[in-house]
């Protein structure tokens, strides 16, 4: 049994039971940790991020809804929501999309997402400073599990864009989103890179060019 309280160390995969998961997750003192869950083993991450993740994230998430202002594609998103299916696993992923005809399944409430009763989101995304091989390793089988329909992982050292289709409990590299009709991976790290150099009002009148046309 592990001695969570004192030993349990954040970005490391620990093997343990579900219910050990559940009372280091719910702990007061580990309100701003990031938790997940699979195949018996947990791993907790610092909800405290930096400067580039921080910059990152919004910028990805207003990119995805201004494709779906400029196409009209129904787009519901969450940041930082919880998502755990009893027993079995929990994640927690940056940011999470309902899109097209699933767009009014996204979640509601104060709780977590209970995915024996609700519905898996269709988009998920990681934003990785630190955690980039993680995120494109465990957790990349771990939302093959899950059921979502395509997984990016953004790799803000770099300003790369991993894209992943996931079909029948698998995944594979693909350059431009499934979900997101006319998104192209190019355009979102091409996003990133004029972060560097522009503001987001910027960025986003550019993206929005791109989008129109």
């Amino acid at each position: 049994m592990i001695q969570f309280q004192e030993k349990l160390l954040t970005n490391t995969w620990e093997k343990t039971d579900w219910d050990t998961f559940i009372k280091m997750i719910e702990s007061p003192d580990r309100e701003n940790t990031k938790g997940y869950y699979y195949n018996g083993y947990m791993r907790t991450e610092d909800l405290f991020i930096g400067a580039d993740v921080a910059r990152s994230k919004p910028l990805i998430y207003f990119a995805i809804l201004l494709l779906g202002i400029a196409k009209e594609i129904p787009i519901t998103g969450l940041s930082n929501c919880s998502y755990r299916k009893v027993g079995v696993r929990e994640c927690q992923p940056d940011i999470s999309f309902y899109i097209g005809d699933r767009s009014n399944l996204a979640p509601t409430g104060k709780s977590l997402v209970n995915l024996d009763e609700q519905a898996t989101p269709d988009l998920v995304i990681e934003i990785s400073n630190t955690t980039l091989e993680d995120d494109l390793g465990a957790k990349r089988l771990l939302y093959e599990e899950m059921g979502v329909s395509e997984y990016l992982v953004v790799d803000v050292q770099n300003t790369l864009v991993y894209a992943f289709e996931m079909i029948d409990r698998g995944s594979k590299r693909i350059d431009t989103s499934l979900v997101l009709p006319g998104l192209s991976i190019d355009t979102i790290t091409t996003a990133l890179t004029l972060s560097k150099e522009q503001d987001q009002s910027q960025v986003g009148k550019w993206l929005m060019s791109q989008f129109q046309g």
